[in-house]
């Protein structure tokens, strides 16, 4: 607890960028057209993390055995944006094991990761994993966690966007963000997992929710989402319809929060106690492209 994992180095390029894009469906201006200033959108942290995510040396800290690991679930990711990801970043993704508690279900662990530059601080991310079935060993311990979320009561109704899953979705978000897990992708694997079918990454269901929020309450500019934080629960089967559903709350001087969940074609919860947040566009700051 508490030891870093090997770092992950990158040097951005418009590539990358249009490719992670492309992975979730997201062909607008500020993230797909590359002859204004383009910028990531911000969920591509996911695939920075990866690298230090999937390595051995976090299995080796958690004592976890190999049947043990293969049992371990992403349960939330809750990422702080500090800064858009912009080509020619040369970034370092570290991380760091920060967190394991008991549960009915089993040992719930956390994982906080850096992603910066020499400016400083671009991502903060942590993002937790289930082990359903593991007994946790020396009792609970915790030595960071993620912020606290705003107070928040919703401004009104419900407002709910579908979106249409492709079913050779898993293969090109694969590729795309470069996260592979073979339970995605291929039949036979999903099959000896116990699993009804493919199923879509979690973290491509919280970008394309992410996609969707940007659009409605960011006017597209994804350098305006400050957090994006969900739980993730229910499969999504490519090839269905899943459902994004919002409230706003209500504007602070600082900004706005959203609360939303994602539903899959049964009505059940993908995601739940889902919460974005958003920049004031005045209160962007420092390196905030506006627009062109």
């Amino acid at each position: 607890m508490g030891l870093d994992l090997p770092a992950s180095r990158e040097l951005l390029s418009v590539r990358r960028l249009l490719a992670y894009a492309a992975g979730i469906g997201d062909v607008s201006p500020r993230v797909f057209d590359d002859r204004r200033e383009l910028i990531a959108h911000p969920a591509l942290c996911v695939s920075l993390e990866w690298p230090v995510a999937s390595h051995p040396e976090l299995a080796k800290q958690l004592g976890a055995s190999g049947d043990e690991l293969l049992r371990g679930v992403h349960a939330v990711q809750d990422s702080l944006f500090h800064r858009p990801l912009r080509p020619g970043m040369d970034l370092v993704t570290q991380g760091r094991t920060v967190g394991a508690r008991e549960t009915r279900a089993g040992a719930l662990t956390t994982a906080r990761f850096e992603t910066a530059d020499d400016a400083g601080p671009v991502v903060t991310s942590y993002s937790q994993t289930m082990f359903r079935g593991v007994a946790l060993e020396g009792g609970d311990r915790e030595i960071d966690a993620a912020p606290a979320l705003p107070a928040f009561e919703a401004t009104g109704d419900e407002v709910t966007t579908p979106i249409f899953v492709p079913r050779e979705m898993p293969h090109v978000y694969t590729e795309c963000a470069r996260i592979w897990n073979p339970i995605h992708t291929e039949r036979r694997v999903a099959d000896a997992a116990g699993l009804p079918d493919l199923i879509l990454h979690g973290t491509a269901t919280w970008a394309l929710a992410g996609r969707e929020l940007i659009a409605a309450h960011a006017a597209g500019d994804p350098a305006r989402l400050q957090r994006l934080r969900g739980r993730f629960g229910a499969m999504v089967v490519p090839g269905t319809t899943i459902h994004v559903h919002w409230q706003p709350g209500a504007p602070t001087s600082s900004g706005l929060a959203v609360a939303f969940r994602v539903t899959n074609e049964r009505g059940e919860e993908a995601i739940r106690e889902g919460m974005a947040l958003f920049r004031d566009p005045a209160l962007s700051g420092a390196g905030l492209v506006p627009d062109r």
